[in-house]
């Protein structure tokens, strides 16, 4: 099993609109395609501003092709567009996790 683990910094002060744009126009495309993420959340400590996303996926095949699909969702596309528009990023990190075998996640 792997995870995709994303840290996204705002703007200041952006952090509350963009959780209501994704909760508006991405989450449901982005859920019915790469299923329930592990975690999404705000930092509550450390770099203030930012919020984390965590999905698992089977293994690369698995990621790619579920994220492949994502892309061509219209409903994705419109939230894409809209968070480009608002401006509220600042940056994105992503890390592929891979888990030690004696760590069996819940699914």
């Amino acid at each position: 099993m792997i995870f995709d683990h994303h840290i996204y910094t705002c703007r200041p002060g952006m952090a509350h609109k963009t959780m209501a744009l994704y909760e508006e126009y991405g989450y449901a495309a982005q859920a019915r395609h790469l299923g329930e993420p592990v975690l999404y959340g705000v930092t509550e400590t450390g770099p203030i501003n930012t919020y984390i996303h965590v999905w698992a996926y089977e293994d690369a095949a698995d990621r790619a092709r579920k994220r492949a699909a994502l892309q061509v969702d219209p409903e994705w596309q419109t939230y894409i567009e809209r968070i480009r528009e608002a401006g509220y990023l600042v940056s994105q990190e992503n890390r592929i996790l891979e888990a030690v075998p004696f760590f069996k996640p819940k699914r």
